[in-house]
């Protein structure tokens, strides 16, 4: 990968802010971030511009099913326990056999499958996630950063073109103001509609939202996205009482 092109570094460390930038696309922009300092030009340029984006996630507390995955792979086992683990594999694949298969047409299966994904990728993923993971450019998404009354951004919203999720990202470091009975509600403001809630904001961290179809479907007319205090369960219309507000932009 060429880093000389500057389109190529601005896509990068947007992508690096925003963080969609994963895996070893994203390890191998840090490095390149620790011996060029225009890279970290352009990255603290982005940071600015996304309010901060890198400094706002959360830390997340690792899941039980990680630790055992880590502790299967350092902590030796023992030979009564990789007995029952070979006839479990033994089991799974004896129903190849009567089916044509043996183990080395299962391997050769594998590695045809590997060889076809690794000659034409696009079978497998779209055209977006390739380009994100080989840090082309950013994803299709609708975002929106929203503000407070004083201007400052709060909150971030993200979510990929055709997805189904939303992304929620509260920034600056101090909660949203709630209180008592309160939630906070995420609305989204069509131009030609009336509006409708997205779902509840956490009050710090960062949250996804489930969404009854793709955003495409969603969010192509909504222009602008707020944030209200609601006392109702399952508020009909936003009340007056907004918290936060700003544009809906297409990352595209």
């Amino acid at each position: 990968m060429r880093y000389t092109d500057p389109r190529l570094l601005d896509a990068l460390a947007s992508s690096y802010a925003l963080g969609t930038l994963a895996g070893g696309a994203r390890r191998r922009f840090e490095r390149l971030m620790r011996d060029r300092a225009d890279v970290r030009d352009v990255v603290a340029h982005w940071e600015q511009r996304l309010g901060q984006l890198a400094l706002s996630v959360p830390q997340r507390k690792p899941s039980p099913d990680l630790w055992r995955a880590i502790a299967a792979r350092t902590q030796p086992v023992s030979t009564s326990e990789r007995a029952p683990a070979k006839a479990r594999a033994s089991r799974w694949t004896s129903w190849l056999r009567p089916a044509g298969f043996g183990v080395g047409g299962l391997a050769a299966g594998v590695i045809a499958a590997s060889a076809l994904f690794l000659a034409v990728p696009g079978i497998f993923i779209t055209s977006d996630q390739l380009a994100m993971r080989s840090g082309e450019r950013l994803p299709q998404s609708y975002v929106g950063v929203l503000t407070d009354t004083e201007g400052r951004g709060r909150l971030l919203v993200s979510s990929l073109r055709y997805g189904r999720t939303v992304t929620l990202k509260v920034l600056g470091g101090a909660a949203l103001p709630v209180s008592g009975e309160e939630r906070l509600v995420l609305w989204a403001l069509p131009a030609d509609a009336a509006p409708f809630a997205i779902g509840t904001v956490p009050t710090s961290g960062a949250g996804t939202l489930a969404l009854p179809d793709t955003s495409e479907k969603l969010l192509s007319k909504v222009s602008r996205l707020i944030v209200t205090r609601e006392r109702n369960a399952s508020p009909a219309a936003p009340s007056a009482d907004v918290v936060l507000s700003g544009a809906c932009a297409k990352l595209w």
